[in-house]
C-alpha cells in the first residue's frame, strides 16, 4: 500500500527562485506537448508521443530543471488522454486543457532515483534544490520505501513537500468485528447524523471568518490592479497575500476537524456505513444553500474515513444514493414521502423521530445488508 505524509517547508531564496522555475518549466512542457499532441490529432488521427528531451534544444532553461519532474509531466499527460478516450470508466475525465501561470497549481513531482532524496531530522534534501529546511514532525516506519515527492506552493505562499511511501499492509489478516457498526447520514447543518443519535460538528468556518474575509477583500477590490488588464501594484499583490492566507487557515481549521472527526470514527468502530453521494451536484441544486454545503466538507470526511478505515483493515460500506433512506421507516420498514421540510418523521406504528435519525439507522440496515452479501 502508499501512504503520503506532507511536510512544510522552508527554502532560501535561491531554493524559491528553483521551485518557482521548476513549476514554470513542468507548465510550459505540458502547454507544449499538449498543442503538438493536437497538431498530430489533426493531421495523422493519432496522438503522437513526445519527449521533453525533444524541447530542450530551443528552450535551454528547461535543462536548469529536475529531469525527473518533466518526464512526470509527460506521463500525467498521456495518462489524461488514456483516461478522456477509456469507455470502461464510469466517470470519464474531459480533454487535457492548456495550464495558466495565474490559475494553475503550482507543484512538480520527482521520483526516488539512486537515493537522490533524502529525509532527515529538519531537512529534505531534493534533486537541483538541496538541502531545504523542513518541519519534519513525522518520521517513516524503517521498513517503508520511499517512492516520491510532490513539492507544491500555497496561494498564500507557503511551500510543502507531499513525500510518498510503499509499506506492506500488515492489518489485511484483521477480522472486523460486524456488530461494531455504526452509519452515518449527511445533515447539512452538523455535517452527519449517526445511528446513535449523535450530530458530528456544527461548526461552519468559512461562515465564521466571513466578517473578516469581506473586510480584506473590500481592500483589495479598491487597489491598483484589481480591474482587469490593469498592472497589480505592490500593495495588492500583499493585500492579496492577506486574503489568501484567511482562505488557507479556514480551509486549515475545516481539514483539521474532520480529521479529528473521521480518526475518532475509524478507532471507535468495525463498519462504518455511509450514502454514496455526489455533494458537488447537491451544492449545485436549487436549495439556496450550495455555500453551506461546500462549507460542511462532508465528500473530504468520506475520503479521510476511507483511507483510515482501509489502513485499520476495516470496513467503509457505500449504500447507493438512490436508496430511499429517509423515506423507509427504520421500526416497521413502512415508506412515506416526505419533503424536504419535514424534519420530524411519523409513522403509524407510532414511530416519531427525527428525520436524520431515521435515515442513519436504515443506512446502516442497509449497509450490514449489502456486507453479507459480499461476503
Amino acid at each position: 500500500m502508499n501512504k503520503a505524509i506532507k511536510y512544510r517547508l522552508y527554502p532560501t531564496t535561491e531554493q524559491a527562485v528553483i521551485f518557482s522555475k521548476t513549476f514554470g518549466c513542468c507548465r510550459k512542457i505540458w502547454n507544449l506537448m499538449l498543442s503538438d499532441k493536437i497538431n498530430s490529432y489533426e493531421l495523422t488521427g493519432t496522438f503522437e508521443r513526445q519527449t521533453p528531451a525533444m524541447y530542450k534544444k530551443e528552450y535551454p532553461y528547461l535543462k536548469e530543471v529536475d529531469s525527473l519532474a518533466l518526464s512526470n509531466v509527460q506521463l500525467n499527460l498521456e495518462s489524461a488522454i488514456r483516461n478522456c478516450f477509456d469507455r470502461k470508466r464510469k466517470i470519464r475525465n474531459g480533454f487535457p486543457v492548456y495550464k495558466s501561470s495565474k490559475h494553475s497549481r503550482k507543484s512538480y513531482t520527482t521520483n526516488y532515483v539512486y537515493n537522490n532524496i533524502r529525509l532527515g531530522e529538519n531537512y529534505i534534501n531534493l534533486p537541483k534544490v538541496k538541502k531545504v529546511s523542513a518541519v519534519i514532525h513525522r518520521l517513516p516506519d524503517p521498513d517503508w520505501k520511499l517512492k516520491s515527492v510532490t513539492v507544491s506552493q500555497d496561494s498564500d505562499g507557503k511551500y510543502y513537500a507531499s513525500v510518498l511511501f510503499e509499506y506492506e499492509d500488515i492489518n489485511s489478516n484483521h477480522i472486523p468485528d460486524i456488530t461494531n457498526a455504526i452509519g452515518l447520514d449527511y445533515k447539512s447543518d452538523g455535517l452527519y447524523m449517526d445511528s446513535n443519535g449523535n450530530i458530528g460538528s456544527d461548526h461552519k468556518y468559512y461562515r465564521e471568518s466571513h466578517s473578516k474575509l469581506s473586510k480584506e477583500q473590500r481592500k483589495l477590490s479598491r487597489m491598483k490592479g484589481s480591474k482587469k488588464g490593469e498592472t497589480k501594484s505592490n500593495n495588492y499583490l500583499k493585500q492579496s497575500k492577506k486574503v489568501n492566507r484567511i482562505h488557507t487557515h479556514t480551509s486549515n481549521q475545516r481539514k483539521d476537524n474532520l480529521h479529528k472527526l473521521s480518526t475518532k470514527i475509524a478507532n471507535s468502530y468495525d463498519v462504518v456505513c455511509v450514502e454514496s453521494l455526489d455533494m458537488k451536484n447537491i451544492s449545485n441544486k436549487d436549495f439556496g444553500n450550495g455555500k453551506a454545503t461546500m462549507d460542511n466538507g462532508y465528500g473530504m470526511f468520506i475520503n479521510f474515513l476511507e483511507y483510515k478505515m482501509a489502513d485499520r483493515g476495516k470496513y467503509l460500506v457505500k449504500v447507493d444514493r438512490y436508496y430511499p433512506s429517509s423515506q423507509i421507516c427504520s421500526c416497521c420498514g413502512r415508506k412515506h414521502k416526505l419533503k424536504l421540510t419535514d424534519r420530524i418523521y411519523k409513522c403509524e406504528c407510532g414511530a416519531v423521530m427525527d428525520r436524520d435519525y431515521n435515515a442513519a439507522i436504515n443506512i446502516l440496515n442497509e449497509g450490514l445488508r449489502l456486507l453479507k452479501e459480499t461476503d
